[in-house]
């Protein structure tokens, strides 16, 4: 191992993620999030669980499949989508946060670009915020991570949902990608984002072109670590697994688990997907392998 790779290494085993009440400790293991949306048209799984009830019976099931932490999310980023109202994306999440965080140890997260919806869900027990537009599209959720002390996911996206796979092409993807989040890490920092809680995400399937730059990225994924922020990473079900097996969203995971093992191998430190189950084996498997020198 050269000096330079093993300070490199030395950095990234330095890495823990701090929530109120807990921290992630990434020299320790890699983290599997829980998707849970709660909408009427996400890709793979709008409306199965639109109900509150069927949701929080949902999110039972992926904490005791395995999930370290569960993504609450009340508005589809599916290519083509149309925003919410805040005040619907609160009606469907917060029942959902609520009665979760009454029930669970482990952490919630909510999945939201939204200041109000942010600031709503952790009064009502999540502890982390998933923000698709790494706090561009209403700067003052920052405000609402700094005033509740949570860790913030930060996202590269090309515009938004609506228009993000408009405009695929880049000169040099994965430089781009990184200064774009050098660029948000930094403005997170200056209005009071504790470095130890910024978490980075190179947004899988969020205006890239559907095969090449999403496999550019999870071939890659260990040019980002020189950012040295935890890395979270979103294959489940997307749709450049089809793709390349020619199957419907449903039969997605054993591919998902194919990319997420790779992906982990290259560096990645939590892995947000449908079915937990076949990620908690592909995570034991790829953090016992990574312990073998």
């Amino acid at each position: 191992m050269t000096a330079v790779s093993k300070l490199n290494r030395e950095k990234q085993d330095s890495l823990i993620t701090k929530y109120p009440g807990g921290s992630f400790d990434f020299n320790r293991k890699t983290y599997i999030m829980g998707i849970l949306n709660v909408t009427p048209d996400s890709f793979s799984d709008g409306g199965k669980y639109f109900s509150p009830e069927a949701a929080v019976e949902h999110g039972l099931e992926l904490a005791d499949a395995g999930a370290d932490l569960i993504d609450v999310g009340g508005e589809s980023s599916r290519p083509g989508s149309q925003p919410v109202p805040a005040e619907e994306e609160m009606r469907r999440v917060l029942p959902v946060i609520k009665k979760l965080s009454e029930k669970l140890k482990i952490p919630i997260s909510v999945d939201t670009y939204k200041a109000s919806v942010a600031e709503r869900s952790l009064e009502a027990g999540a502890r982390m915020i998933n923000d698709i537009s790494a706090l561009r599209f209403d700067p003052d959720i920052g405000k609402v991570a700094v005033r509740y002390q949570v860790p913030v996911v930060l996202m590269h996206m090309r515009g938004n949902p609506a228009n993000m796979q408009d405009n695929v092409i880049y000169h040099s993807l994965i430089s781009e990608i990184t200064a774009f989040l050098k660029e948000r890490i930094y403005e997170a920092e200056q209005i009071g984002i504790s470095s130890d809680r910024i978490i980075i995400d190179p947004g899988i399937g969020f205006g890239k072109s559907v095969i090449e730059g999403n496999l550019s990225i999870i071939k890659q994924i260990s040019f980002l670590r020189a950012l040295n922020k935890p890395i979270l990473i979103g294959p489940s079900r997307k749709a450049f697994i089809g793709k390349i097996l020619g199957e419907e969203a449903e039969n997605k995971d054993e591919g998902t688990a194919i990319i997420a093992a790779i992906a982990i191998n290259n560096g990645a430190n939590i892995i947000r997907v449908h079915d937990v189950k076949i990620m908690k084996n592909v995570v034991k498997i790829m953090d016992t392998l990574k312990m073998v020198n």
